[in-house]
């Protein structure tokens, strides 16, 4: 596959391009970033934003929050640079980590800070889980728009108009370059956050299985209700320069937030996708479909930061890429799957040139295997239906 001769992203990956000189647009929007952006303006029309809120509602803002490193950031530097109120809102995806839960817990006690979780229905969830990885080859349909459409409902419904997220998305992708405004709404949810499908459509692929109201927090409000409420929903990385390195290394510091061990990713990224302990199916079927996974995604960020070499970036990407996870047979329990089902599902998606050869070799457990709840498994004479039906119709 052609790489990026910067970064060493492959050409399967999400919204690339590569210039004449074999550098790819993500690149080159990293160097606009470096070049063109003036960061003090930026932070003075920040200073701006948030002096039109402050102190006129119940909360000045609301935080999305996942416990990893850049929601943590993100409240850590609201408040302490600005002394907001916030209200922070966790989506529960399911899979919550025990050492994510202990940060958490500290970061509660030394920042202070009001905090609502969301754990959605776990059957509802397994149904989504299964029908998105059959027709999208991702499972986490559930987590990538309940993490970006719940906290709106929470807005709308506690009347906080001001929604600050993490980074903006030009760091890893183009979907939005860096000169553009990037709003945190419906255009950029529909774009790519629900891999193209709407709650409607779920609704409709699930053939009435369930009630439609269960979808409710997958779906992004109406615009008239946010309108109501005159919602500003805005990328804090908008505003600030974002170095995900450094900003885990100043967290440690002041919050003691610890990172953990990941399943095939180098352990000098301990601080990276700490808060889910299915991460590592996540990275595998990215790996079986576009050939890459998450080593040579953090290598990139750190090629383009010019803080590693090549030499250790392919080493790392040789070393963690393509091996199968401990937390397959969790997952395929979950949705009643078999595994020669799994990849034969997953190959189905793979995104050419990309050609997948099984990797025998399996990763190590992390230390906190076995506190993973594996409780919940799927009825697998309801999900065979299902697969069958699937593979039937391919």
């Amino acid at each position: 596959m052609k790489k990026c001769n910067s970064c060493l992203l492959p050409e399967t990956h999400e919204t690339i391009k590569f210039e004449a000189n074999g550098i790819c647009n993500i690149c080159t929007g990293i160097n606009y970033r470096e070049t063109k952006i003036n960061y003090e303006e930026k932070k003075k029309k920040l200073d701006d934003l948030i002096k039109n809120y402050k102190g006129k509602y119940d909360y000045d803002c609301i935080v999305p929050f996942s416990g990893g490193k850049d929601s943590t950031w993100t409240l850590y530097y609201l408040i302490k640079e600005y002394n907001l109120k916030p209200l922070v809102v966790r989506f529960d995806h399911g899979f919550m980590r025990p050492n994510l839960e202990k940060n958490i817990k500290k970061c509660q006690r030394k920042l202070g800070f009001d905090m609502i979780t969301f754990t959605p229905n776990w059957k509802i969830v397994q149904k989504l889980m299964l029908r998105s990885f059959l027709d999208k080859g991702d499972f986490c349909w559930h987590c990538h728009t309940g993490i970006f459409s719940y906290p709106m409902w929470v807005s709308i419904e506690k009347k906080i108009p001001l929604i600050f997220w993490g980074e903006k998305s030009s760091e890893y992708t183009s979907y939005y370059s860096y000169d553009e405004t990037e709003e945190v709404d419906e255009k950029r949810f529909n774009r790519f956050i629900n891999l193209g499908i709407t709650s409607d459509d779920m609704f409709l692929r699930l053939k009435g299985e369930i009630d439609k109201r269960e979808l409710k927090p997958y779906s992004y409000p109406e615009l008239k209700k946010l309108k109501e409420i005159k919602s500003k929903s805005v990328c804090l990385g908008s505003y600030i320069k974002w170095n995900p390195k450094e900003n885990s290394k100043i967290i440690e510091k002041e919050l003691d937030w610890a990172g953990d061990e990941v399943e095939n990713v180098p352990p000098e990224y301990k601080y990276e996708k700490i808060e889910c302990y299915m991460q590592g199916v996540r990275d595998y079927i990215k790996f079986i479909k576009r050939g890459y996974s998450r080593p040579s995604h953090l290598s990139a960020i750190d090629l383009r930061n010019k803080v590693i070499s090549k030499e250790k970036a392919k080493e790392n990407i040789e070393l963690y890429e393509g091996k199968k996870p401990e937390s397959l047979k969790i997952f395929l329990d979950f949705i009643g799957m078999n595994e020669n089902e799994f990849y034969d599902i997953a190959k189905s998606h793979i995104i050419s040139p990309n050609k997948f050869e099984l990797n025998e070799s399996n990763s190590k457990p992390t230390k906190d295997f076995q506190e993973w709840s594996k409780d919940g498994a799927a009825d697998r004479s309801v999900s065979k239906v299902i697969i069958d039906e699937w593979f039937k119709n391919q």
